[in-house]
């Protein structure tokens, strides 16, 4: 997210500084404070999450400090610079146990240490800040997250192909996966249009993981050995919401466009690969 949104504000004209980890640790609040300091932005944008889920089962105090206490900082340096804050959040702060899309008015109910640290900056954003904007999004897929070690769901499911394994995706866990490039535009058009607050900004569909699958190999022309499983099969460390589809009504209703559909997205990544 970081890299389009980089390039989706210099697009438009925007002086943009971007700090990677490398640059910046988030979980320290001296650097946090330092870097507002200097840079003295108008908008700031955290991109950065702890995002493992499973490992943070084991190392939740390293999730909450990354996605909790960090976007506190963050929220404490825009109150006293007058600096606006763009968070982005998750779909895993719902427990999964609705069958119709999740809205900004349904009540957060996490079921597990990513959600609940998720939530938390959130929380945090919201208790400090009213110059705010909290975008929840999921299933995050982008170029840049070639070049990652974690990779994301379409490289996984491409990597696996090739290597000719036998692969086993759940068909009854729902959600929106989201294309990384639209989801910056958006983004930033909320900053440059839309009233503070909170939005969900999803891929605009409803897809099990494994029709997301299969639509990955149609797209790409691809024959692969792929098989459906379920929930009962599927057991993690982390307990995941089995339906976290996200409403982008509320987005669209602030005259932001909607998000492409899913197939066009895949067809744009695979271009660009």
């Amino acid at each position: 997210m970081g890299t389009e949104l980089v390039r989706e504000l210099r697009s438009r004209g925007h002086q943009v500084v971007g700090l990677g980890r490398e640059e910046l640790d988030i979980t320290r609040s001296e650097l946090v404070e330092q870097a507002m300091r200097l840079h003295r932005p108008d908008w700031l944008i955290n991109a950065a999450a702890y995002n493992p889920v499973d490992i943070a089962e084991k190392e939740p105090l390293a999730a909450m400090q990354t996605n909790g206490l960090a976007v506190r900082h963050m929220a404490v340096c825009c109150r006293d610079s007058g600096a606006t804050l763009l968070h982005f959040s998750t779909d895993h702060v719902f427990d999964g146990t609705r069958t119709t899309p999740y809205t900004e008015y349904d009540v957060p109910r996490p079921i597990s240490a990513y959600g609940v640290s998720k939530l938390a900056g959130e929380l945090y954003a919201q208790a400090y800040l009213e110059k705010l904007y909290v975008v929840r999004t999921a299933g995050v897929f982008g170029p840049a997250g070639r070049r990652t070690n974690r990779g994301n769901f379409v490289e996984l499911m491409l990597r696996m192909a090739a290597e000719g394994r036998a692969i086993r995706v759940v068909e009854d866990y729902y959600a929106s996966p989201t294309y990384a490039p639209p989801l910056a535009a958006r983004s930033v058009d909320l900053l440059e249009k839309a009233p503070f607050g909170l939005y969900h900004i999803g891929g605009g569909c409803e897809i099990s993981w494994y029709a997301y699958a299969l639509t990955i190999f149609a797209e790409a022309g691809i024959h692969a050995e792929i098989t459906p499983t379920n929930h009962r099969e599927y057991v993690t460390p982390a307990r995941r919401p089995r339906y976290s589809v996200l409403s982008n009504a509320k987005m669209e209703a602030a005259g932001l466009a909607p998000m492409p559909p899913l197939a066009q997205a895949l067809r744009e990544y695979l271009k660009s690969r």
